[in-house]
């Protein structure tokens, strides 16, 4: 389920060249840095210049000097600086990845966020996922929620934003449409119901799963518009921030916290934690997994498996 960001850059796998040490590139990632948080270390460096070189065709540019020319240019830099994100932020991953998220929130984050919500009359549920790359993730927490409709939470409503910096990523997410590599965790229950036949062996998604959620590019590090994230339930980032250094997660992270409602729930993929980024959160385990709490202020909100 979660999103990744970068785990199948096409560069990653490819032969490194002497160029790729060009400390053009580390000013490059200087500005890739300011523009989206995402940081490329000294060895990851080559997976930086492995997505300028493909930008080299499109571009014109004729060498990573030229380049960094055209990206510095203030009539160039807004569109080559996003088509270059583009290619950063290439992800993959798939529906229904992590079956211990959904477990948890089956039997122990929604009938929590039932009791304390449906004590101020308020029956609809808020879902964040960050990061949500081509969509896999808020597809399979939008069917997940479709199933509970018929059980815990029926009655309720719930609507899902999905936010990727990728504008290619963000499109695909919209058809929704996926591949058997894609659907490899998803079962025959939920194919029959939930997928209509698409081109080949492909599936895509039924209209009823896409209307609750709602696709849009977003810069996690953009102040203003993480500003506008308010009211969340339960916010997904997972396996993202592992390309931020510490000072960017430090915000983006602030910025979730801000954006959840007391109790709300955040989750992280599951190599990663909070670990020196913030205290704020309190870490819950559950079987199988873990979450972060935002608890109300002076209780013990603790969710208990």
């Amino acid at each position: 389920m979660p999103a990744e960001t970068q785990t199948q850059n096409p560069a990653a796998s490819a032969p490194r060249d002497a160029d790729d040490r060009d400390p053009i590139y580390v000013k490059l990632r200087d500005l890739v840095y300011q523009a989206c948080g995402i940081y490329h270390s000294e060895e990851k460096l080559y997976l930086l210049a492995g997505a300028c070189k493909r930008r080299l065709g499109s571009s014109k540019a004729k060498d990573p000097r030229q380049y960094l020319d055209l990206i510095s240019n203030p009539s160039t830099r807004v569109f080559e600086l996003r088509e270059l994100l583009n290619e950063i932020t290439i992800g993959e991953t798939c529906l229904f990845r992590s079956q211990p998220q959904l477990t948890a929130l089956q039997n122990v984050i929604l009938p929590e966020l039932i009791a304390t919500r449906g004590k101020i009359g308020l029956r609809r549920l808020r879902i964040w996922s960050a990061g949500c790359s081509t969509g896999e993730e808020p597809h399979t927490l939008s069917m997940f929620l479709l199933e509970q409709s018929e059980k815990l939470l029926k009655g309720w409503t719930f609507e899902i934003s999905a936010t990727d910096l990728n504008d290619r990523s963000i499109e695909t997410a919209k058809a929704g449409v996926y591949g058997t590599y894609a659907l490899r965790n998803t079962t025959d229950f939920y194919k029959h119901k939930y997928f209509n036949p698409a081109d080949g062996e492909k599936l895509q998604v039924k209209d009823e799963v896409r209307a609750r959620i709602t696709f849009s590019r977003l810069n996690l590090s953009d102040d203003t518009k993480m500003l506008f994230m308010k009211g969340i339930d339960l916010v997904f980032c997972c396996n993202v921030l592992i390309y931020f250094d510490i000072p960017s997660k430090r915000k983006v992270v602030q910025h979730f916290f801000s954006s959840l409602q007391a109790p709300g729930y955040f989750f992280l993929g599951h190599a990663e934690s909070l670990y020196q980024i913030t205290d704020q959160f309190r870490l819950v385990h559950l079987p199988g997994t873990t979450t972060y709490l935002k608890a109300v202020p002076g209780s013990e909100g603790t969710a208990k498996p």
